[in-house]
């Protein structure tokens, strides 16, 4: 019975051991082991056996990696490999096997902008925040609530996101203020850092009139800067712009081109920014030419809290007949992001 007993925990043991196979070592010196679960955005979260939750750290602190899996692993040159990470005694570089064409290259720690298993399961590869703003006073009742979801999916050479954003606005002797964004994006990346984008937007906007408008976006785009500090990513194509004002009967549609820019600052203290622009000239309006414009700076806080600060920008130099050219909203809000 005893010896039943020890070979139990023995292999019990062993299992719990052979979980373990992935090793960090910082440039204190200190050394992890446990399981990486991703690196991105200079972030790399690790879960261990002694820790409650996983530990997230700096990407620039670590001087080796070494691990038996295999991962998805973007380099900043744009290069997609699929492979191993083995520790080598250079510092601050490691060995990665190509499980393709078996290939074996020195890569620099800082070059690699991406780490993602290949057999991470569907909750590892969700990302999802929350974030609310509510303002009450009690001078003409005014009662004002913003609402954003987002959600995130990462695959292996694809990511997807939607978004939800609602500002809703009562208030006395006034009329009340409605607007609703939605985003629904699929982008499918590709060698050198170059990507399609295809994208369904929508917009219910009070100020300018529009009751709804459905833009749907595909085209072609390329990251010009890509590493653990930043990104930034340009993209064109044509989009459809299939919208409907308060107050018609016909649905207004026009084919239009697109210009598109995202700016993701990451590598500043516990703050990030992020700032999309994109202008969409006419093809079959003469003269039309809209813009989109937002900034979100986010601080984050201890247990995935944060707070952020959002501002939101419309422009259509030929709107809806007596409505206004331009909406604007600046909001702060509270959040929780999912891990």
């Amino acid at each position: 019975m005893k010896k039943t007993l020890l070979l139990f925990f023995l292999l019990f043991f062993l299992k719990i051991s052979a979980q373990i196979s992935d090793t960090l070592v910082l440039k204190n010196n200190d050394v992890i082991v446990g399981e990486i679960k991703t690196m991105n955005k200079g972030i790399l979260q690790i879960e261990t056996d002694y820790s409650k939750e996983d530990f997230k750290l700096e990407w620039k602190y670590v001087r080796n990696i070494s691990s038996e899996r295999v991962y998805i692993i973007n380099l900043s040159n744009g290069t997609l490999l699929n492979g191993k990470i083995t520790k080598i005694k250079i510092p601050n570089k490691c060995e990665i096997t190509n499980i393709d064409t078996q290939n074996k290259s020195i890569i620099d720690l800082s070059d690699i902008v991406r780490i993602k298993p290949v057999d991470d399961s569907f909750w590892a590869r969700l990302d999802a925040s929350f974030d609310a703003g509510i303002k009450l006073t009690k001078a003409q009742s005014l009662q004002q609530l913003t609402v954003n979801v987002n959600l995130g999916y990462t695959a292996k050479k694809w990511y997807g996101a939607a978004t939800y954003k609602q500002l809703q606005s009562i208030q006395d002797e006034s009329d009340p203020i409605r607007r609703i964004d939605t985003d629904l994006s699929y982008i499918h990346l590709l060698p050198r850092d170059y990507f399609i984008p295809l994208s369904v937007v929508t917009l219910k906007n009070t100020e300018q009139d529009i009751d709804l408008r459905v833009v749907s976006k595909a085209g072609y785009g390329k990251y010009l800067i890509h590493s653990n500090k930043k990104y930034w990513g340009i993209a064109s194509g044509l989009s459809f712009n299939n919208e409907r004002f308060t107050g018609t009967s016909e649905a207004n549609k026009s084919l239009e081109l697109f210009l598109g820019s995202d700016l993701n600052l990451y590598d500043i203290g516990d703050f990030s920014i992020q700032s999309k622009v994109n202008v969409f000239p006419s093809l079959t309006e003469s003269k039309r030419v809209r813009t989109d414009f937002s900034i979100d700076t986010k601080y984050n806080l201890p247990l995935d809290f944060f707070i952020k600060l959002s501002f939101v920008y419309n422009y259509d130099n030929k709107p809806k007949e007596g409505a206004s050219k331009d909406d604007y909203v600046f909001q702060t809000t509270f959040g929780w992001k999912l891990n």
